[in-house]
């Protein structure tokens, strides 16, 4: 596992070393920057885990002892 660890890591500083070096053809300004579909990811993926823990979690949540009734 640690191998595979390593080698996903090493993967990903070298798409990180060689994305400024990368003609993009962006849509908008703000997409030319350099890791910017990175960055967006991390961050929708942040936001999710935070909607899923604050908002859906205390909906979906049971008590305790809810199946016991």
């Amino acid at each position: 596992m640690k191998k595979i660890l390593t080698i996903f890591y090493s993967f990903l500083v070298i798409l990180i070393l060689i994305d400024p070096f990368i003609h993009k053809h962006a849509y908008f300004g703000f997409d030319e920057y350099p890791s910017f579909y990175g960055a967006y990811g991390l961050v929708a993926c942040i936001i999710l885990v935070l909607a899923a823990k604050y908002i859906l979690r205390p909906i979906v949540m049971r008590g305790e002892d809810y199946y016991d009734d």
